[in-house]
């Protein structure tokens, strides 16, 4: 079977990367730019380090703040009707994964049409044309939606996320700026630092992974391994440290999938409204001592990628407990409770089943159920 690889046409990395914004919509004419992001960027100046430059370049542009941390159906729709209006023929949109994830469903929608009603574009959809040009600027170090093919929208009605695999919406252009991420708390630096970790783990591990891919994954557990407890007390080295490490592990497990991490903490988002990188930081080294003895030698070298020192000199049962360790501990040390206290016994009949059914389960190294999936989640509760 052929390994396939999709990344962005053009990427920029490094301090001062978003200079390169005005030229790029000049060269592919863009005549008027539909800028995503949501509201906190904007109160918080950050989306007008961007929009600053596109008023010198005399650039028009429109902006849609119309976004929540876990972006409905609605946000799309009503993101697409904006688009329209304005008369957009281009996106830059600005923010961690949920302006991305909503750029990308909109992106999609205008070219494709036929999908507006959003739910359609679960799984792998047959869209036909490629999204909407966009420039995409992170402004978290973790979800690494700048150069994935993934993107997930919350549907309120049926209290569920879905996953959409399409790369039809992968942005044309990735803008990687350390400067942009800088005025991120504590919190969601340990946060999206811990879900770009679970990128990395669960993409090294899962089923389709090939020596590409452990490259890329293996290079970004060693840079989250080093940088992101200083990230985290706002250390510029290590923001940009982190910048490259997201995109690294983004690389990586947008083409080869994800696991039973992502797939719980999908749900507790979608119920609790739990904030995604902390919940893949709950289960994370959860779900790695489930799929242990699934995993070859792999541990050995996450456990070597997270600095443990002596991997060599040790059992499979050493090395494979001292990965899940220090995993726990930088999840600690950057202050990611373990326990959620929503998570409740009524609820875990359908939480299971919404994780069994979640697009990442299947990627998973071990074969699970819906019960192995609700003794996973006791592990969180309180």
């Amino acid at each position: 079977m052929a390994n396939r690889i999709i990344l962005n046409t053009v990427s920029f990395h490094g301090k001062g990367a978003i200079g390169e914004i005005p030229g790029i919509a000049r060269t592919k004419g863009f005549r008027h730019v539909f800028v995503c992001s949501d509201p906190d960027l904007i109160r918080f100046g950050v989306t007008a380090k961007v929009t600053d430059l596109l008023d010198e370049a005399g650039i028009p542009y429109t902006v849609y703040s119309g976004i929540k941390p876990n972006p409905t159906v609605e946000n799309v729709k009503d993101g697409v009707k904006a688009f329209r209006e304005c008369g957009a023929d281009s996106i830059i949109t600005i923010g961690g994964g949920s302006s991305m994830d909503t750029a990308k469903a909109i992106g999609v929608i205008i070219t494709n049409p036929e999908f507006e009603d959003v739910r359609s574009l679960e799984g792998v959809a047959p869209t036909k044309h490629h999204a909407v040009p966009t420039i995409a600027v992170p402004t978290t170090a973790g979800t690494a939606a700048e150069v994935t093919i993934n993107y997930v929208i919350t549907d309120t009605e049926k209290e569920r996320k879905f996953v959409c695999v399409d790369e039809h919406d992968i942005p044309a252009f990735a803008v990687v700026d350390p400067d942009m991420m800088s005025s991120m708390p504590k919190g969601l630096t340990a946060a999206t630092g811990m879900d770009a970790l679970t990128h990395a783990i669960e993409g090294y591990t899962t089923k389709a992974a090939w020596e590409m891919t452990d490259m890329f994954h293996l290079e970004a557990i060693r840079l989250i391994a080093r940088h992101l407890r200083g990230a985290v007390q706002n250390n510029p080295e290590d923001r940009e440290g982190m910048a490259l490490a997201q995109y690294v592990a983004g690389m990586g497990f947008s083409n080869v999938g994800l696991g039973i991490a992502h797939s719980i903490a999908h749900t507790l988002g979608a119920h609790y409204d739990t904030p995604h990188g902390v919940a893949c930081a709950m289960m994370l080294p959860i779900v790695m001592e489930y799929n242990r003895e699934c995993t070859g030698e792999k541990y050995r070298e996450i456990a070597r990628a997270m600095g443990v020192k002596g991997v060599d000199e040790m059992t499979v049962e050493e090395y494979r407990r001292a990965a899940v360790d220090a995993v726990r501990q930088l999840s600690a040390d950057v202050g990611i409770p373990e326990k959620n206290e929503k998570v409740r016994e009524e609820d875990l009949d359908r939480l299971a089943q919404d994780a069994f059914d979640d697009a990442c389960r299947p990627g998973n190294p071990r074969e699970t159920s819906v019960e192995e999936l609700k003794e996973l989640y006791r592990k969180i509760m309180v």
